[in-house]
């Protein structure tokens, strides 16, 4: 009560502070959204500004805007990347609704070729730093491994963001562990963001609009992870006519089919996308009995219920299917669920409620003779949400909500069949609740400085229904109670304030900074680098506590050379409280009392993230340069003392470039290099019943190697017309073909068992690739 009291006071002092001002002067407001005259579909991050005057928005992620202004005559310019700007002169005498849609921009070569801020996120302007943001239509000329354009893998070109390796969709963000990435998609949490073991990712890019990753200041909206929120957003669908697009790749094949049910009100998107492998592996004999594919479909209604109201309901189902000669299976898969309701109160009250479901699971199978094996895992939400934005004047926007998380866990489950001789082992199901309050306010204090305050109250609490237990420093379990389905066991309340102001130096310069406190309750369990389909979340518990991390960070932003290059630094310091790592020799798989496995400590991370992007001409691109450090401090591991956390790289660089030939050819090339991650090699052998164990000291002392590859791209453009286009990309993974490891490991030579000999593991070599596109 007494949070809720001071949470409460903040939001009223927040809104009084700023709100005052706009008593002095009677002002009216222009609201509506900003849609895309082809499809339809609203856009995000769209510009108002108006002219001669300091005064400007942007549509927020549902298309809305709302700008209040004094009475007089104005010429407001609305713009967006890809879309020609549209002025209209507005007498505004009282409050006006102004929806606006914007025409594509017509493509010429010799034209500047504009993929600026809303393609990075970094405007000079605002406050809000730390953020990325990539648009799909620039996305799909940067080569990738298989051809297969992949939003979630060319983010990970930008700074400060992270690969987890070859055959890994995990990001490692500003220092921290995959886990502390909240993925969410249309709002609905994705706790395993890839396919065939992270060579694609979940996110097919012809369902996607729009992608942003937030590293730090995130708004207060956002929480449950420490390290970063990637905020997807999928397509509403075209509602002005029917179209189908899709390609045909070495490995997979898409389908795209959107259209209106009734014109300018509604309109459907229904997206397919599966890998064919395994039907090539069937023209053999011996792999007839094998599978090895995935599928995914993507489906969004939208809905104008009238001038004030709007519905959108939208659905993801992705599944892995991996069958080796009959004798064991691994599936599994997302599924999520989106209702959202938009509403507009009045000019300057915009509301969104949703519902959402999420849902992950794995199954693995084992046939051996009568043996029959089943191993299940499950994480299910259901989730309710409640978001407000208020524009209180043309200096003060104030956003705020709430939301509810109910989460159920099936942790793993051993069942055999009748004539097994494994017996049934059901681990007890773990229940609990997650919500959060949150209000932010983003005001003006002159011309040039923009301040955004804002917080977050979350509590989680843990419900029963199982055994909980006690334990020693050692592991130990030295008691154990059992709870009763819905009986509270324990909750824990952080307050997680949100800070950040810019100042503008000129109107191509700006400092700004930044304090975000974050609070994570569920937590991965995980024997890799990276991410695995086998990867085992666990909530907070009575013995697991949050985790929390201050993150401060400082940043400078110049548009230079007439504005056709960006650059950017940004530095951080981050402190994290209660990270998970593992006791030596621990037991992770299925493993009831995961508790009695883990050790808890401390953590820090820092860092430089620079770039330079050129935005204008045949030749655009960005290079990216990241210098980091990422330590842990647990007490029972390297003797209490500060060592590497698994996601330390000291450097990361990116050069990425695309160069517009002809109208007709696109060529694209990314060059990436990165210092290898921190493991744990051996140190020494011995014997023990004639098998060779090894012994090792310092964890995460030593390195994998470096990791470095250039990729190739070309698009051909076959035809363009207003009813078809088609055309062929063509690219070339790892060009010199080098051999960076995937794995290194330790044995015994053949010759002389006294010594010992390392062998490395390589995925690929050179991965060439074509796909032809279509859309009519």
């Amino acid at each position: 009560m007494k949070f809720t009291t001071k949470f409460r006071g903040f939001l009223l002092l927040s809104m009084f502070s700023v709100g005052k001002y706009a008593i002095a002067q009677k002002n009216y407001s222009i609201s509506g959204s900003i849609k895309s005259k082809t499809t339809g579909e609203y856009i995000i991050g769209a510009s108002i500004r108006v002219l001669s005057t300091p005064y400007g928005t942007s549509t927020n992620e549902y298309g809305f805007y709302s700008i209040s202004l004094p009475p007089a005559n104005y010429q407001i310019v609305y713009s967006a990347i890809g879309k020609t700007p549209d002025t209209f002169s507005i007498d505004l005498v009282r409050n006006i609704e102004k929806n606006i849609r914007l025409s594509e921009a017509g493509y010429e070569l010799s034209n500047v070729i504009i993929t600026g801020s809303k393609s990075t996120g970094r405007s000079v302007t605002g406050s809000q730093m730390g953020i990325e943001k990539l648009s799909v239509q620039e996305a799909k000329n940067i080569p990738v491994i298989f051809g297969e354009k992949d939003l979630l893998k060319t983010i990970q070109l930008l700074p400060g963001i992270k690969t987890a390796g070859d055959g890994n969709s995990g990001l490692f963000v500003r220092g921290g562990s995959t886990d502390q990435n909240q993925i969410i998609l249309d709002e609905a949490n994705i706790y395993n963001a890839a396919h065939l073991f992270g060579f694609f990712s979940t996110f097919n890019s012809d369902a996607i609009k729009d992608i942003a990753v937030y590293k730090g200041g995130m708004p207060a909206q956002y929480g449950g992870r420490l390290s970063s929120v990637v905020d997807v957003r999928m397509n509403e669908g075209n509602n002005q006519k029917t179209s189908v697009s899709g390609s045909l790749g070495l490995i997979s094949a898409k389908l795209n089919v959107e259209g209106p049910i009734q014109k300018n009100k509604s309109s459907f998107l229904v997206t397919g996308r599966r890998t064919y492998a395994d039907m090539l592996l069937r023209l053999e004999d011996k792999y007839k009995d094998n599978q090895l594919y995935f599928y995914d479909l993507n489906a969004k209604l939208n809905y104008e219920l009238g001038r004030k109201d709007k519905l959108f309901v939208s659905a993801y189902f992705g599944r892995d299917v991996l069958d080796y000669n009959k004798q064991f299976g691994l599936l599994w898969g997302n599924g999520t669920g989106t209702m959202r309701w938009n509403h507009i109160y009045s000019s300057r009250l915009f509301s969104n409620t949703s519902f959402v479901f999420s849902n992950y699971n794995y199954e693995f199978k084992v046939r051996n003779g009568t043996n029959d094996i089943r191993i299940f895992s499950q994480i299910r939400d259901w989730n309710l949400k409640q978001d407000y934005q208020y524009s209180i004047n043309n200096n003060s926007t104030v956003r705020f909500g709430w939301s509810g998380i109910y989460h159920i866990i099936r942790p793993g489950e051993i069942t055999g069949s009748a004539t097994s001789s494994i017996n049934d082992k059901i681990q007890d199901k773990r229940y609990s609740c997650e919500n959060a309050l949150y209000a932010s306010n983003t005001f003006k204090t002159g011309r040039n400085i923009t301040i955004t305050i804002g917080a977050r109250l979350s509590a989680f609490t843990v419900l029963g229904g199982g055994n909980f237990y006690q334990i020693d420093a050692k592991g130990n379990i030295t008691d154990t109670i059992r709870y009763t389905k819905g009986e509270e066991v324990k909750t824990y309340y952080n307050l997680e304030p949100r800070v950040s102001a810019g100042y503008l130096l000129n109107t191509n310069s700006s400092f700004k900074a930044a304090y975000t406190r974050n609070a994570q309750y569920m937590h991965q369990i995980t024997n890799t680098n990276g991410s695995s389909p086998l990867d085992k979340w666990v909530s907070t518990s009575n013995i697991i506590k949050p985790k929390i991390s201050n993150q401060f960070s400082l940043g400078y932003y110049a548009n230079i050379i007439r504005n056709r290059y960006e650059f950017t630094a940004e530095v951080y310091y981050k402190t994290l409280e209660n990270v998970v790592d593992y006791r030596n020799g621990a037991d992770l798989f299925l493993n009831e009392t995961i508790e009695t496995q883990l050790l808890f400590g401390n953590g820090r991370a820092y860092g430089l993230e620079l770039m330079l992007r050129k935005k204008t001409g045949r030749l655009t691109g960005w290079v990216s340069y990241t210098l980091s450090k990422s330590e842990q401090k647990i007490n029972g591991i390297n003797n209490g003392k500060w060592y590497n956390a698994t996601q330390d790289r000291t450097h990361d660089i990116s050069i990425v470039g695309i160069y517009a030939l002809s109208k007709r050819w696109t060529l694209s090339g990314n060059f990436v290099f990165y210092t290898g991650s921190a493991v744990t090699f051996p140190a020494g052998k011995y014997q023990v019943n004639g098998q060779t164990a090894y012994y090792y000291n310092s964890r995460n002392a030593d390195r994998m190697p470096a990791y470095h590859r250039l990729d190739f791209g070309a698009t051909l453009q076959l035809k363009k017309t207003r009813r078809w286009t088609k055309e062929l990309a063509f690219s070339l993974y790892n060009v010199y073909g080098r051999e960076n490891a995937f794995a290194i490991n330790f044995r015994d030579r053949k010759d002389n068992p006294n010594l010992t000999e390392i062998v490395q593991t390589s995925l690929f070599r050179w991965v060439p690739s074509i796909s032809y596109n279509f859309k009519f």
